[in-house]
Parts: structure tokens; sequence; C-alpha cells
């Protein structure tokens, strides 16, 4: 966290006096105490967002069968993307990773609409399904951290095209389930999806 620096300027010698140290006492509260947080000045998170079908969120199941759900579909079919976002916290990222031009490897940080407008049009134009293959499950409280493995195919009975992995943090706040980020890396022949993730379905209390 950030430290607050303060700074003081004597314009003459007349400012030193009652008035400046009671100033300089409400900036140093302010300083100790904190100002009042940027999120408390935000609407509620279920006000940024669309209604939520209660079934997505209620479980960590639905939420991940839902993103899998919202991107999914036919060559021209228009996704489903309000319920995406219903799913995805306001200020979640979507994190891809590949390997950079140099030969090492990057990643990119996209909030909700900038998936949605980078990736939108590609998956209905040409024909975008993602399933899961298996999916290994941590939970601490209320966070949740969910290694997902998927494939990709043009068809809903085609052949994949890509496979990887989906890394889901998940938060409950009491009331719902909300995506916090998805972050990804696609399989290579040197990087494959470990055998033991490929079916694998544990499952903690949701």
């Amino acid at each position: 966290m950030a430290s607050m620096k303060i700074r003081t300027t004597t314009r003459t010698p007349a400012v030193v006096g009652r008035a400046p140290l009671a100033l300089l006492s409400a900036m140093a509260l302010l300083v100790a105490f904190g100002a009042t947080p940027l999120a408390a000045q935000q609407a509620p998170p279920s006000e940024r967002v669309p209604a939520p079908a209660p079934e997505d969120v209620a479980t960590i199941d639905g939420a991940v069968a839902a993103i899998y759900a919202a991107i999914s579909g036919p060559a021209g079919q228009p996704r489903d993307w309000d319920r995406f976002r219903s799913v995805m916290h306001p200020d979640a990222r979507l994190i891809p990773t590949g390997a950079t031009p140099a030969g090492g490897r990057g990643a990119n940080f996209w909030t909700v609409e900038d998936y949605i407008q980078r990736a939108g049009a590609q998956l209905e134009a040409g024909g975008f399904f993602e399933n899961e293959l298996g999916r290994r499950t941590d939970r601490y409280g209320s966070v949740v951290h969910l290694m997902s493995a998927y494939e990709s195919l043009r068809t809903a009975d085609g052949e994949p095209f890509a496979r990887g992995v989906n890394s889901f943090q998940l938060f409950w706040d009491g009331a719902r389930w909300w995506v916090m980020n998805i972050f990804w890396e696609a399989e290579t022949p040197e990087n494959p999806i470990p055998a033991d993730l490929i079916g694998a379905r544990n499952q903690p209390d949701s």
C-alpha cells in the first residue's frame, strides 16, 4: 500500500499559527485513518451488473458453467453477454497468456468489456464452443481457486482445435458467487495439460 507524503509550504512567517496547526492536525488524522476507500464511493457490485439467474451464482458449479455457456455457440449466434456480465465481478480481469515475439511469455489484462469487444465478434463469426474436461478446486473461506482444463471446438460435435487450462478465482460474498478473474494458457506439445487434471472433479462445499 502506497504511503502518502504531506508537503507544507510556508508563504510568510505570519501563517505559523493556530489555523495552519489545525490544518496539519486534520491532515495527519486523514493519513492515520485513511481517506474513504474508493469501493465505498461506488455502487455495490450487484448494482453494476445485470441481474443474474439465481442458479448461475448460487454454486461454484453454476458460476463456472454459466461462463462456459455464455461464450459458446454456433457461428452467427449472438452470445449472451449479459449472462457473462452478471456472473463476472464488475472489476474482474480476464488474462490470456502466450508466447511473445521475443521468445518469452506474456500476459494481457482485460476488463470484462475489453474481452467482449476483443473476442466477441470472433466467437460469434466462426463458431466456438468451450467444454470443461476436468477441474481441481481449492477453497478457503469465501475464496476459491479453480483450475479448469478445457477444449475448444468450432461446432458442438466437432473436433477440438485447442485445449488448455483456465484458472478461475471466485469469491462468495455471503449471498452469491462472483468470478473475480479468469487467467488462462493454451496447451502446447511442450506443456501438455497434466494427466491428473483431465477428468478430475474434486468439489468443496459451495
